[in-house]
């Protein structure tokens, strides 16, 4: 619905899928229809593939309610605001069973007399005289009647009592019939039709009629998924917005149903899933937060869940090698974030060491593979620009961003400088941006090709440029020069195995994230063994054409986000400026760094600011540790100070009344005295970070774009999002 073919990107896609293009206005909508039953895809863990549609139905009619951040809202429960006092099962018990038998001990006496004849006094005062005695005008049944409704009234009242100190209603909804009511599960029943989603309410009041009937008939016979369901919604909010004709809309709809809005690649599903995902919610699951105190009640025992509106905020994930933040973080997001791109949501970006483990190359419409000779994409080194001075600062960031604290000379601006006195004339001079070995040669200084350029200047009549390159001889001379540390950085990409990567002739298929305007899918492998140095100038040259990119979107309706496996050495001023920007353009990034050492010291706190959601894995260091003990603050808590001392009772009757205490409490007879203050305590320490979180186990902070707070979260991530 927001591409229709003519708009695309030229080679964004590994395997193109050959389709007609549609209308302008009709958005991905082909003019020829899709295949009536296209291959089933694989259905998300909630949903099982049936002929009949039942599981789609049932996934689609769940109840999914609003609820605080990073809860999993499918088929969520809301529990109380605050933690129920309970009493422990021995305790209660105990206690409700000594006070049946107190209550039964007092009836029995008052019925044998022992108590004396007090309790009758209120009859005495309420019962005329004439209804007294054994000559009572009531005669012998109506006598009966009013001497034993006075008897149940003062039983029923004793029992009232005894019910209230032995906690009876407690017992009674612990482990009565409300308690075997919760338990036993409850028939659904199908919603109303004015409140069935499966009706495509929303597309009936808007008069498309036609459209909703070939919805609802497609989703009931199976035809229909979860994804399917998203991409719709999405491309009706196109026609809302304006971007798209209803009819187009609804001509598409009713001609190909659930197949109709595809994709640009034509699929409607992943090769495979790894992870739990909601595409109502938009959620995908990571675990289950853990039922601990240092956890917020109503978080405990709950699904734990990330969406475009937390990463919206960006995420930086801190951990150890073999902590998990491959398997349990970056992929299931890859995997999230590729669902959204095909339901015309998101544009995802995935960046990581060739065999990561990010996904096969089947879930991505293009998978660039640096330094392999079979790649069928290439990447482009000036980020789809056409401006020198524009390609000349993402460059510069990719080679010298993180010089600029250790080399006050190498700050990015005199790189920047430096790479535009020499790009801009070369562009002038050839059309195109020099490629690696010409940049070389040039930063080198070596006089051939500066010579050469300057005649190509002279001849094309490009004489105003000549400063350029008189400024750059004129640098070239001084010792401090950051020319040379640009060139010992681009030789860095100027090897054999590269040889075939980063062309500027056109010869090749180079990928530019100019293409994040539409929902595409990215994989970028980075080659780690051997070129550790340069995959790092990679990464960085993504990070900062990512950030150009997005930040400057007409349409910013679509999600973009760029997932980096392993950031070491990415993180610079500019790119943390960078991250700040993302929020206001429907963007953000998921990092993830194996410690904070891999940062400058300048630049942690900025980081962790910048980033909204921020994850601690098993096994931080205690450094590590202190710097999230300081962002996640402290708290007011109130500390509790009890000072038990014990009776000693010295006469018989004292002895059994404690024996009694002890039966019903646990305890024995004490004298407690409670100091209650406020006192402020670190949410979570350095120490519990890098000694109380289990194996298998993160804590994490979430933070929406709208503002909205969750505290940090200890979360069992072992296997809880996995099908």
């Amino acid at each position: 619905m927001d591409s229709d073919g003519t708009r695309d990107t030229r080679g964004t896609h590994a395997n193109p899928v050959p389709r007609p293009a549609g209308p302008q206005d009709g958005g991905g909508m082909p003019a020829e229809a899709a295949p009536a039953v296209p291959p089933r895809p694989t259905a998300p863990p909630t949903m099982p593939p049936l002929p009949d549609g039942s599981a789609f139905l049932g996934w689609l009619r769940t109840p999914r309610p609003e609820t605080v951040p990073g809860v999993w809202r499918f088929g969520y429960k809301p529990r109380p605001e605050q933690e129920p006092d309970q009493v422990p099962a021995r305790q209660l018990l105990s206690g409700a069973l000594i006070a049946f038998l107190v209550g039964w001990l007092v009836w029995s006496l008052l019925q044998n007399g022992y108590l004396g004849a007090w309790w009758w006094v209120p009859f005495d005062l309420i019962v005329p005289d004439a209804w007294r005695g054994p000559h009572s005008s009531l005669g012998e049944v109506g006598g009966l009647i009013v001497y034993g409704g006075y008897k149940l009234l003062v039983a029923l009242l004793i029992a009232v009592v005894v019910g209230k100190l032995g906690r009876w209603g407690e017992v009674w909804r612990r482990y009565g019939p409300p308690a075997w009511n919760r338990a036993a599960p409850t028939p659904e029943r199908p919603p109303a039709p004015e409140q069935d989603p499966a009706e495509f309410l929303y597309l009936r009041q808007a008069g498309a009629s036609d459209a909703a009937d070939r919805l609802a008939g497609d989703a009931r016979t199976g035809l229909m998924r979860d994804v399917d369901h998203a991409r719709i919604a999405r491309a009706w909010q196109g026609v809302r917005s304006g971007r798209h004709s209803m009819a187009t809309f609804t001509a598409a709809v009713v001609k190909d149903g659930a197949a109709a809005c595809l994709h640009p690649s034509g699929e409607r599903d992943l090769p495979a899933r790894h992870a739990q995902h909601d595409m109502v919610t938009g959620q995908v699951r990571l675990g289950t937060t853990a039922d601990d105190p240092r956890n917020p009640y109503q978080y405990r025992g709950t699904g734990l869940a990330l969406d475009p509106d937390l990463l919206g905020t960006s995420l930086l994930a801190v951990g150890p090698a073999g902590s998990g933040k491959t398997g349990s973080l970056v992929r299931p997001l890859a995997e999230s974030l590729c669902l959204h791109a095909l339901a015309g949501r998101a544009s995802v970006v995935v960046v990581g060491a060739a065999g990561a483990g990010l996904g096969p190359a089947d879930a991505y419409d293009v998978v660039v593979r640096i330094a392999h000779p079979e790649s069928v994409y290439d990447l482009d080194l000036y980020g789809g620009t056409t401006d020198p001075d524009e390609a000349a600062a993402i460059l510069a960031e990719a080679l010298a961003g993180d010089l600029a604290d250790p080399h006050p000379g190498s700050d990015s601006r005199r790189s920047t400088t430096v790479l535009a006195q020499l790009i801009g004339p070369f562009k002038a001079v050839h059309g195109r941006f020099p490629s690696v070995p010409e940049l070389r040669r040039l930063l080198d200084g070596a006089p051939g090709p500066l010579a050469a350029l300057r005649k190509a200047l002279t001849d094309t009549g490009h004489e105003s440029l000549l400063r350029e390159l008189d400024a750059r001889e004129r640098q070239m001379g001084h010792p401090g020069d950051v020319g040379a540390v640009l060139a010992d950085r681009i030789a860095l990409l100027d090897r054999p195995a590269f040889a075939g990567f980063f062309d500027t002739s056109g010869s090749s298929r180079p990928f530019s994230l100019k293409a994040l305007d539409h929902p595409v899918r990215v994989r970028i492998d980075l080659p780690e063994r051997g070129h550790a140095d340069a995959s790092r100038i990679l990464a960085r040259l993504v990070l900062a054409q990512f950030t150009a990119s997005v930040t400057v979107r007409d349409d910013r309706s679509l999600f973009s986000c760029l997932l980096l496996d392993d950031a070491t050495g990415v993180v610079t001023p500019e790119a943390v400026r960078g991250i700040q920007r993302l929020r206001s353009a429907n963007a953000g990034v998921a990092l993830t760094l194996r410690t904070l050492d891999d940062v400058p010291r300048p630049l942690r706190s900025p980081l962790l600011g910048a980033a909204g959601c921020r994850m601690a894995f098993s096994g931080l260091t205690p450094w590590d540790g202190q710097d999230f003990a300081e962002v996640w603050g402290k708290e007011w808590i109130e500390a509790r100070d009890v000072t038990d001392r014990q009776i000693i009772a010295e006469t018989p009757a004292g002895k059994a009344l404690h024996v009694v205490r002890r039966v019903i409490t646990g305890k024995a007879a004490t004298a407690r005295a409670v100091t209650v203050r406020q006192v402020e305590r670190e949410r979570w320490s350095a120490s519990e970070l890098a000694h109380g979180v289990p194996p298998g186990h993160a804590v994490l902070s979430l933070t929406t774009v709208k503002g909205e707070h969750a505290p940090p979260l200890l979360v069992d991530l072992r296997g809880g999002g996995r099908v």
